[in-house]
């Protein structure tokens, strides 16, 4: 990959979402955390971000509502939800407002970032795509 993906781990659980903040930039990642769907949307107001990783089960705000309004903020950001609650009507409504992956914890590490290479693939795919359309509407006058 020409860049490296901007991460954000948006997570309740201080002691996970640490230990993942450092194995993930150990991989070269540029990441960064927050412990609330809250505090995740503040963050995304600031910076933007390739791909959040998202718990479903928080106070305040759960994932769900979390993924609505960050998909508002920034409909091209890939959103893979980790979760330690398996449930096929999360599933399908994440799937619903845009979610890009639903992995159980504890999920691999090699899985995890499978799954982060390929959404920030996908990702720079679509960036790369947009921005060929938008040169050949701009393109030079007849």
């Amino acid at each position: 990959m020409s860049s490296k993906a901007r991460v954000l781990i948006v997570d309740d659980e201080e002691r996970f979402r640490i230990t993942l903040n450092k194995l993930l930039a150990v991989k070269g990642l540029d990441v960064h955390n927050v412990g609330s769907g809250k505090a995740a949307l503040e963050e995304l107001g600031q910076r933007s971000y390739d791909i959040i990783l998202l718990d479903v089960k928080m106070p305040e705000m759960n994932g769900i509502e979390a993924l609505a309004e960050i998909k508002k903020i920034d409909p091209q950001v890939e959103v893979i939800i980790l979760t330690g609650h398996a449930s096929v009507d999360v599933a399908v409504e994440i799937m619903r407002l845009g979610g890009y992956e639903y992995l159980l914890k504890p999920c691999p590490i090699e899985e995890l970032l499978e799954k982060v290479d390929a959404a920030f693939e996908r990702k720079m795919d679509r960036e790369k795509r947009m921005s060929k359309a938008a040169a050949t509407r701009t393109g030079p006058a007849s």
